[in-house]
């Protein structure tokens, strides 16, 4: 099951935000695929799909008092439209997913070439709907909001088993989000529950969003989510969409958090040699207490020891590291002078290459 597909993507959910108008969803593809270019990010832009004639019942079709028959009836589109704008999606080298709400949406999904299908927080348990989009084979994005645990079990399973890619994502369907509802927390809990999937978060909070993404990319959250719209005064933006510029700085808080949360954390970091050089600078390095001769054993672990750690660490200088009882001087050393690491009857005294080591730190 490759599921690389869904790593470090970003979803750009357009929604039913072109209002049934071709050149509205051609500006929003164009704008925000701009930004996705210029932050070199690996971004997809979002549909939603309904057959508006059978997806609402005859007797309500009418009904301006239910909000979600009025929009779903303002913003229909043609299905003509609807391939011109994933054919705008691609060419602007963005993945083309959508959310088909009924069977023949799903069809659609098919016809018009979409490579990601997305299943809606209110649909995880529409298995009528989860079984026809499953024949197609595509991979599979799930939202979470207000579900069930055994939800979500038997979604992962049913799609884990088929071999089908299936990401998670955390959600919460409230339109805004406040943060105190964002419980990112649920992403440790994702993670440890589907080890075989990709995490993720879908967000739809109106203050602060670069903090979100930040916090659930540290957590290993790996897709994420945000609705968008551009404000041309024509139509009121969501206080849960993302404008063009709001975006951007979306996509460098993520690049931010990549930079200060390093490699993967499935191995320990190795430390760039700036870091050790200044932590070796740090070290107490080894002087004589008294004069001491050639052939001297060493012994600092008694009370009346023949040697004292006091910084600084001189370049080639034996160091609190490399201090053991028991090791033998090659010569004679007076009084608080250093004790270098080749005076000492060691590797380090007999070869250059290691020798050479030891004199790259210290003062």
């Amino acid at each position: 099951m490759d599921k690389t597909i869904f790593e470090d993507l970003f979803i750009l959910e357009l929604a039913n935000n072109h209002w049934g108008k071709l050149e509205r969803g051609l500006k929003i593809i164009k704008e925000f695929s701009t930004i996705v270019r210029f932050n070199n990010i690996k971004a997809a832009i979002k549909l939603q799909f309904r057959d508006v004639d059978s997806f609402i019942h005859k007797d309500f079709k009418d009904n301006k008092n239910i909000r979600y028959i009025k929009k779903t009836i303002d913003t229909k589109m043609d299905v003509e439209h609807y391939a011109t704008m994933v054919e705008s999606i691609k060419k602007s080298n963005c993945i083309a997913i959508s959310t088909p709400f009924d069977e023949k949406s799903v069809d659609l999904c098919v016809n018009v070439g979409i490579e990601i299908i997305k299943i809606a927080s209110s649909d995880i348990n529409d298995w009528f709907l989860i079984e026809k989009i499953a024949k197609t084979r595509k991979p599979v994005v799930l939202s979470t909001g207000g579900s069930s645990l055994k939800d979500v079990d038997d979604v992962v399973k049913f799609f884990n088993s088929r071999n089908i890619p299936l990401a998670v994502m955390h959600c919460v369907s409230l339109y805004p989000t406040n943060d105190r509802d964002l419980e990112l927390n649920q992403i440790d809990f994702l993670k440890n529950r589907y080890p075989d999937n990709v995490i993720g978060l879908s967000s739809h909070e109106f203050t602060d969003w670069s903090s979100s993404i930040m916090i659930a990319y540290a957590k290993g959250g790996r897709i994420f989510e945000r609705h968008i719209d551009i404000d041309d005064g024509e139509f009121q933006v969501s206080p849960y969409c993302s404008r063009p510029e709001q975006i951007d700085i979306w996509f460098k808080s993520y690049q931010k958090a990549v930079e200060m949360c390093g490699a993967p954390g499935i191995y320990k970091r190795i430390p760039p040699e700036a870091e050790i050089k200044y932590l070796d600078a740090l070290l107490r390095g080894v002087y004589a207490k008294t004069d001491l001769k050639k052939g001297h054993v060493i012994q600092h672990e008694t009370v009346d020891s023949d040697v004292y750690m006091a910084i600084p660490l001189q370049k080639g200088q034996l160091s609190c590291r490399e201090l053991m009882s028991g090791e033998v001087l090659l010569r004679d050393v007076k009084k608080d002078e250093p004790i270098m690491i080749d005076m000492i009857d060691s590797p380090y005294a007999k070869s250059e290459t290691l020798k050479k080591r030891i004199y790259e730190r210290g003062l």
